[in-house]
């Protein structure tokens, strides 16, 4: 479910760091500010200043609570098991 247009407008307003939370690794995650969005898309301005734009899609939260899980389809995004290479791929 993407995040509503009230509670990215609260972030922006109130400056609040936000953190997004894209795929299970951490390192992967995206904190900054809100800056503006529309129906799909959110733009979040990095510490260094970068801009990124973002599905709303993703996990979207203030960067001082806990992490959130991923949400793949409305459902918490679970490790798949990939199970072993094909031989001819190896």
């Amino acid at each position: 479910m993407a995040i509503s247009d009230e509670q990215l407008d609260q972030y922006r307003v109130e400056g609040i760091k936000v953190r997004v939370v894209r795929d299970i690794l951490q390192i992967n995650d995206v904190r900054g500010i809100v800056v503006a969005w529309d129906d799909e898309y959110v733009l979040i301005r990095r510490p260094n200043r970068r801009v990124v734009k973002l599905r709303r899609s993703y996990a979207i939260g203030p960067a001082s609570e806990p992490r959130q899980a991923p949400v793949l389809d409305g459902a918490p995004f679970d490790l798949e098991d990939i199970g072993e290479p094909d031989d001819e791929n190896d």
